[in-house]
């Protein structure tokens, strides 16, 4: 497998996350009757944030496996950041989407993707001045 192919796989299984996570919203929205906005429906709210997550921090870091594949990083580097991305933003949106204030599934959820960002940045600047 390629970088760019090994990049495309994570982005692909993460565009299927973010499909679940619209999906998943859509359904609280019609099961709640709420058409726009929130409506103080907290499930719904819940849903929202839950997707809002995962958009403010996988599109960076799936633009950093593009940019290490392009800088011939190596394949085991980019499977192991997005199958870590993959995972990370799994566990935030069950951990998240759960009535439990606090548990562990956002934690090591939100942990894993701020190690995806800091990991990948720090590898698009060393292959970038290698």
């Amino acid at each position: 497998m390629t970088q760019f192919e090994a990049a495309a796989l994570y982005i692909g299984l993460m565009v299927l996350v973010f499909l679940g996570l619209k999906l998943n919203v859509g359904r609280v929205r019609a099961g709640a009757k709420v058409s726009v906005g929130d409506g103080g429906n907290e499930g719904l709210i819940r849903a929202m944030r839950v997707q809002a997550n995962a958009v403010e921090d996988a599109p960076v870091a799936l633009l950093g496996l593009l940019a290490l594949a392009g800088l011939a990083a190596p394949v085991w580097l980019i499977h192991a950041l997005g199958g870590t991305l993959v995972v990370s933003r799994l566990l935030h949106a069950f951990g998240l989407g759960s009535s439990a204030r606090r548990n562990l599934g956002r934690s090591v959820g939100t942990l894993g993707s701020g190690l995806v960002l800091l990991v990948t940045a720090g590898a698009c600047v060393w292959f970038a001045l290698a």
